[in-house]
């Protein structure tokens, strides 16, 4: 408990102190962000914002996971190093997008076909190892199977598996990228998903199916769900310290290397802790806006040029219609935490119907 803590505590320290000095710096560098014209007229004031925030967020969780395991005098796990390289993979994704953005001077950076090659590349690199590498129990990072709050089905192929982890991994890094519109609204819904997987991963290690105390049919059979509570709980400090210089108004941006690498650590958290389809609960935030976007091209399709919104996704309908953005951010905090509350009831309360 003592290196949860420390992971959690030392990743919001340096975001905090370290996202200040990120201003700084990509203010007097010209990093800045650029607004898409066809958006609310409300975020051309944001137009040179300090942008690829994102940075720090990595940073402060990979410091904070490492320092706390050098400070406890124990030994990183695979699982918890193959989400650090999910997120790091997709962060240099991110971060390629956010530079192509500032270095042509223009609100869009990789193309969708570079972009999806680069989330290939760390997605099938990550579910492979993931499959690929057992611990004496016999027991690896993912599963062959599907899971809700924990395995269920048939074992599935190899390849069929891998192919499930890519599109995970790519529809959540892509619904936060997505969600990512208004100051605070991503990064403070992923602090609380993050701290909501903090806490799944400390109730499956208690009951994890290695440990002594706890073999039975209730337990979880997990691989290193103390580790992964380092993982996450980094993850969580390191937005909630992003947070402070995030919120409304903005000084900073975390950009598409804050909102890849992020959507992708909670895919990759989900897959290691057997919660797959239970993200789809805790992370509803994100699922109603990708529906937003996908109902508004749907719609826009079938009717030859109509709208179904104002503009996609809904927080941009939302603030057309009149709407603060403030109120829209704190209304969908809201809804975050309800998600976040609700998956977290039901993963107890499955457990406790095993007693």
């Amino acid at each position: 408990m003592r290196a949860i803590l420390l992971s959690g505590g030392i990743s919001m320290i340096i975001t905090l102190l370290g996202t200040r000095l990120a201003i700084g710096y990509f203010t007097k560098h010209g990093y800045g962000q650029f607004i898409r014209e066809d958006g609310p007229t409300s975020h051309h004031t944001k137009r040179g914002t300090p942008t690829m925030g994102g940075l720090v967020i990595i940073l402060a969780t990979v410091l904070g996971y490492f320092i706390a395991h050098l400070l406890t005098w124990s030994a990183p796990t695979a699982s918890g190093l193959l989400i650090l390289w999910l997120f790091v993979g997709m962060g240099i994704v991110g971060f390629l997008d956010d530079w192509m953005k500032i270095s042509n001077q223009r609100s869009l950076g990789l193309n969708a076909k570079a972009k999806l090659i680069g989330q290939a590349i760390v997605g099938i690199s990550f579910a492979v190892a993931s499959l690929l590498l057992p611990d004496e129990r016999g027991v690896t990072p993912a599963s062959y199977a599907l899971s809700f709050l924990r395995d269920f089905g048939p074992q599935l192929p190899l390849v069929l598996v891998v192919i499930w982890i890519i599109l995970m991994i790519a529809g959540t890094s892509n619904a936060v990228n997505l969600t990512d519109g208004l100051d605070g609204l991503a990064t403070g819904a992923c602090a609380m998903i993050f701290a909501s997987y903090t806490l799944v991963n400390i109730w499956q290690s208690n009951q994890s199916c290695g440990s002594i105390r706890s073999v039975g049919a209730g337990c979880y059979e997990v691989r290193d769900p103390l580790d992964l509570a380092m993982v996450s709980i980094a993850l969580a400090g390191a937005c909630f310290g992003f947070l402070w210089w995030n919120a409304k108004p903005a000084k900073i941006i975390m950009g598409d290397s804050g909102s890849l690498s992020l959507g992708a650590a909670l895919a990759g958290i989900a897959i290691f802790t057997r919660t797959e389809l239970l993200l789809v609960i805790l992370g509803g935030l994100f699922v109603v806006v990708t529906a937003s976007v996908i109902l508004q091209v749907g719609y826009f399709k079938a009717t030859k040029g109509k709208r179904l919104f104002k503009m996609a996704p809904l927080h941009h309908h939302l603030e057309l219609l009149g709407w603060a953005e403030v109120t829209i951010v704190i209304r969908f905090w809201i809804i975050a935490g309800i998600c976040s509350a609700l998956g977290l009831g039901l993963f107890y309360a499955e457990w406790v119907a095993w007693l």
